[in-house]
């Protein structure tokens, strides 16, 4: 993978995705209307994209980049092989020069404002199970019901693990929207934090044409893995091993920064 490593120095990140044969993979299903999701999250939480690269015909991916600001990015590759029974996410850190002021995320952030739109949170976050987590849209104390499919949902939730930045299963509830239609306030979630601790949670969703970032502050209490439950041990994506593949992950569309507008 190839990116700029100074900030305001514009280029491109490009990247390969190699298969088991040592060659460039070119061969990729169609995942949320897209065949591979960028994304690129700074090691605090503190700036976020979810973009859609590229691709020539030798499988190089790549995509026009500049860093707005200094620090270490991990960069997750998510996308599904084809013929595979569930997606597969890479990842890799970044390090771009300069002084780096990290930010601290708050202990919990349940509410939101992105592009106008009151944007909350509702339920919790346990750990070694699934969790249903619902996000309601409001403006100006009004329930918002004009979402917009993106991506083939009415929403698109990322969560990562705070620290490490493990990359989290999230899945919207219900089948996909039809073009056109639209719903809301509410888009339901299904969430699995694999152990106690603080989750950053990235939605995207989408009003007149226009997507909006929201960003979160949950915790994730409990016990992993619950006594009920007899799963094998999680081994997520950590900075010490960045090409670890975590199954059946999803992404969205993000721009620079959560709770910024972007274009279409």
């Amino acid at each position: 993978m190839d990116a700029p490593t100074t900030p305001g120095a514009s280029g491109d990140l490009t990247l390969t995705v190699l298969g088991p044969d040592g060659e460039p993979a070119t061969d990729f299903e169609v995942s949320h209307e897209q065949e591979l999701h960028l994304i690129v999250v700074r090691t605090d939480g503190g700036e976020f994209r979810h973009v859609h690269p590229e691709v020539d015909p030798r499988g190089r991916w790549s995509i026009p980049w500049e860093w707005q600001s200094s620090g270490t990015y991990r960069v997750y590759a998510d996308f599904v092989s084809s013929g595979a029974e569930a997606g597969t996410t890479l990842s890799a850190l970044v390090h771009v020069a300069g002084d780096f002021e990290p930010v601290l995320p708050a202990q919990t952030s349940r509410s939101t404002e992105a592009g106008g739109y009151l944007v909350t949170m509702i339920g919790d976050l346990a750990a070694g199970r699934a969790s249903t987590l619902t996000v309601s849209v409001t403006r100006g104390g009004q329930p918002v019901t004009t979402l917009e499919p993106y991506l083939g949902a009415y929403g698109h939730l990322v969560a990562l693990r705070a620290g490490d930045l493990a990359y989290l299963h999230v899945h919207p509830h219900g089948q996909g929207p039809e073009a056109g239609e639209t719903a809301g306030p509410e888009v339901v979630f299904e969430a699995t934090a694999p152990t106690a601790g603080q989750y950053l949670l990235y939605l995207d969703f989408k009003v007149d044409g226009q997507v909006h970032t929201a960003a979160f502050v949950l915790d994730a209490d409990g016990v992993y893995p619950p006594p009920s439950a007899e799963p094998g041990p999680v081994e997520p994506v950590t900075e010490d091993d960045p090409e670890r593949t975590t199954d059946d992950a999803h992404g969205n569309e993000h721009d620079e920064g959560a709770g910024h507008d972007h274009d279409q």
